[in-house]
């Protein structure tokens, strides 16, 4: 679906063009802009951006399609399109994977995430799973890199339309309230890997778009939303996230690592308005 326009009192987004030289992330929300301002068009649901996004985001890398390395879950019909769970599984063997990204074709702002991984991710078996919005029918693509710097990617196609547009579920009032609030849990230890844990973050927020309106006043609501996360078990870092309203309300991550005992998981979130929210678990194994 085509965003609806904001209105001109509404925070507008920087353009695309040099998105490179802005603040970190302060670009994505430019492709929103660009898609509101572009002229209607049949054949616009059809039309390939992956060679453009793929430029922007990568460079002139080869990058390798549909790669064995890793897979990638997401429904093909997403029950909701502002909630679509996405889950990709890096088995042990797979190498050195320094960065995973996570792209929506067709969404106001492509890049949904990107996990840099630390030392303790580890190397063995590792699994990233969260939560998207799809704005219309699109490809998700998930692509990792190397530490050799190489690029592998694997795609799906998810349909589910008006994510980036539906109505917050939660009162507005209430969410701003408990903005911050974080649950970390650490789930459970990995099949067969019992150094491996499986680890969850909980981070309440509205992740606001921009492209949804007050269902009171009619009016846009301004985006409000998570830029960047990081989570490390002691010292070590996990992983470092940089984000944008792709993601869902209430960002939630599952990810793996490698625990030592007697060490807590900790959560540092940053969101657009420059507000820091820091949470700590209780030490693993305790």
């Amino acid at each position: 679906m085509t965003p609806r326009p904001a209105p001109t009192n509404t925070t507008r987004p920087i353009a695309r063009t040099g998105y490179r030289a802005a603040a970190p992330f302060a670009w994505i929300m430019a492709i929103a802009t660009a898609l509101t301002l572009a002229p209607a068009s049949a054949n616009a649901a059809e039309e390939d951006v992956w060679p453009t996004l793929r430029s922007e985001l990568f460079g002139q890398k080869d990058i390798a399609e549909q790669s064995t390395l890793f897979t990638l879950e997401a429904p093909t019909r997403a029950e909701d399109a502002a909630i679509v769970p996405v889950t990709v599984r890096i088995p042990a063997g797979a190498g050195d994977i320094r960065k995973l990204t996570l792209v929506v074709d067709k969404n106001p702002a492509p890049m949904a995430a990107s996990f840099a991984f630390g030392p303790a991710a580890g190397t063995g078996e590792r699994l990233i799973s969260t939560r998207l919005r799809f704005d219309m029918y699109s490809n998700l693509r998930a692509v990792v890199e190397m530490a050799d710097g190489s690029l592998h990617m694997t795609t799906r196609f998810v349909k589910a339309a008006g994510g980036c547009s539906a109505p917050a579920l939660k009162d507005a009032d209430e969410a701003l309230a408990l903005v911050g609030k974080s649950i970390i849990k650490d789930v459970a230890a990995l099949d067969g890997a019992p150094n491996t844990r499986l680890g969850q973050v909980m981070v309440r927020h509205p992740n606001y778009s921009g492209m949804q309106m007050n269902q009171l006043t009619g009016l846009f609501i301004p985006a409000k939303y998570v830029t960047s996360m990081h989570v490390a078990h002691g010292n070590r870092t996990v992983f470092n996230l940089e984000a944008g309203i792709s993601l869902s309300e209430d960002p939630n991550i599952r990810f793996t690592y490698v625990a030592d005992a007697g060490n807590p998981l900790t959560v540092t979130t940053q969101d657009s308005d420059g507000r820091e929210f820091k949470a700590v678990s209780a030490p693993s194994g305790s």
